[in-house]
């Protein structure tokens, strides 16, 4: 068999089920994943009987180090699965998305993208700031010292609060590198089809919420009912926002892409849909979400994020998306 003739062979080998890797492995491997992402929080004290943390931040750290740990585990299980033919630090890193070029691409649109989502947010934060504005200048204040003053301290308690750390750094980059770095590639090289494996991966991804239900019910002394509708509301939002961020992934082969978006909703929270006495907010909303689908597929063109698009092989399948 001649080189061309080999090469195209072991392409779509890749690409039509990777090499041997079928799908029950693949949602095995996935599902295995999930399971240790979360089991491994409740390890120290379930199973290595470690002594309970003192304080809030002893225990976040601890769980900052088992998020690690369960990450760093799934990237090298993860390895070991995959029909990777070249192996050397590079190349591995773009299997999995982690990449530097087309940076400054990877963070701009997609976080341009995301923020329509959020006009609604935008409007009604704009609207409170006005009206504390006016109140304040009436009462004789210097608005724009005291606006400055607050962004000092806000700046100052995020770096310093645990709490952000986790939301705005642990936790997205981790999630980030097990839900959708591996477990994307897994279901592409599995033979799964595209929009199944976008809509498939977010399943495992607020399976790794479910955790929350016992929290809310046996820490916070919630109601089982009121507990359900609480994690109820999470997981819809964690299956479409995990819908949203693997299709990033698989449009753009970057890592980044979901990461800043993970990041940015994060810190946003649910988007602001109404806000009584103003249909300002609603208004700015509507049009923020025509304006999303508007530029859904142009904003994540593969043609922005990659000088070539006929090599991501199984891994993105950003190539059969252009």
């Amino acid at each position: 068999m001649n080189p061309i003739e080999d090469s195209n062979r072991t392409l779509m080998e890749q690409q039509d089920g990777g090499a041997g890797l079928t799908k029950s492995a693949a949602v095995g491997a996935c599902t295995a994943m999930a399971v240790f992402y979360v089991a491994i929080l409740y390890s120290p004290t379930l199973i290595l009987r470690l002594p309970p943390p003192n304080s809030f931040k002893s225990f976040m750290i601890r769980r900052f180090v088992c998020a690690g740990v369960s990450s760093l585990v799934s990237l090298i299980v993860c390895s070991l699965i995959l029909p990777i033919r070249r192996w050397d630090a590079s190349n591995l890193l773009w299997v999995y998305g982690i990449r530097v070029d087309h940076i400054w691409q990877s963070l701009v649109f997609p976080l341009s993208l995301t923020s329509f989502m959020y006009s609604g947010s935008f409007a009604w934060k704009l609207l409170s700031m006005l009206q504390a504005s006016n109140e304040h200048l009436n009462s004789g204040g210097n608005e724009l010292v005291s606006s400055f003053r607050k962004l000092i301290d806000w700046v100052l308690s995020l770096t310093s609060s645990v709490s952000s750390w986790r939301n705005y750094f642990v936790a997205p980059l981790t999630e980030e590198l097990v839900f959708r770095a591996c477990m994307i590639p897994l279901l592409l090289c599995g033979g799964f089809s595209t929009y199944t494996v976008i809509f498939l991966c977010p399943i495992f991804f607020s399976l790794a919420h479910l955790n929350h239900l016992l929290e809310y019910y046996y820490q916070h002394n919630c109601s089982l009912i009121k507990a359900c509708m609480v994690v109820g509301v999470q997981l819809g939002y964690t299956v479409i926002f995990g819908a949203y961020a693997s299709f990033l992934l698989v449009r753009t082969g970057h890592l980044t892409a979901p990461l800043i978006a993970h990041i940015f909703c994060n810190f946003m929270g649910l988007p602001v849909i109404v806000s009584r006495g103003s249909g300002l907010v609603t208004v700015a909303f509507v049009m923020g979400m025509l304006g999303f689908f508007w530029m859904l597929f142009p904003f994540t063109s593969p043609h922005l994020y990659n000088s070539r698009t006929d090599n991501c092989k199984c891994w993105h399948r950003y190539c059969h998306w252009t």
